[in-house]
């Protein structure tokens, strides 16, 4: 099973495409779209949408796992976060993927055994898991590809959003 998973930021958005065979897993791909800050919002948006349409399109990942927004104390900042969400959602559903969301304590119970493990935590495991020589960055990659982990684990068990002829399922 390919999978894409997805750290949603409007500056930083970042992904990581990893297979899945059985208990094993490879990576395929990670990386960041970024925007810049003096880009207006409607064009970071589109920005976002065409880089995750991009990658989506030459990568053809099966599903998605998206990183749930957390509570953040400064509101103007959880809304831009969740539009950019909202486009890589739309972008997913838009390539007909099955989608999965968790929350950062799912993502680091599911790496970790512990939901409140530190960001450093989380990051060994995806460098021990995927077998690589270093931890992504920047930062957001590795929290991407702590998403596709997630749930390559435990994707059975939460909630998914396809489409469906035209219709959320």
């Amino acid at each position: 099973m390919k999978i894409i998973g997805i750290d949603p930021g409007y500056a930083i958005l970042g992904y990581g495409i990893i297979e899945m065979k059985g208990n094993a897993f490879q990576v395929l791909d990670y990386g960041a779209i970024t925007t810049d800050a003096g880009m207006d919002m409607p064009n970071r948006l589109k920005c976002l949408y065409a880089g995750l349409m991009e990658v989506i399109h030459q990568h053809q990942p099966e599903c998605a796992s998206i990183e749930e927004l957390f509570f953040n104390n400064n509101a103007k900042t959880a809304l831009l976060v969740g539009q950019a969400r909202g486009v890589a959602i739309l972008a997913c559903i838009n390539s007909g993927l099955e989608i999965a969301e968790y929350t950062p304590l799912q993502i680091k119970q599911a790496l970790v055994g512990y939901g409140r493990a530190e960001k450093k935590q989380v990051q060994t495991m995806v460098k021990t898991i995927l077998k690589l020589e270093e931890v992504p960055k920047p930062d957001d990659t590795a929290d991407a590809l702590a998403a596709a982990i997630c749930h390559g684990h435990c994707g059975n068990y939460n909630k998914r959003v396809r489409l469906d002829k035209g219709r959320a399922l």
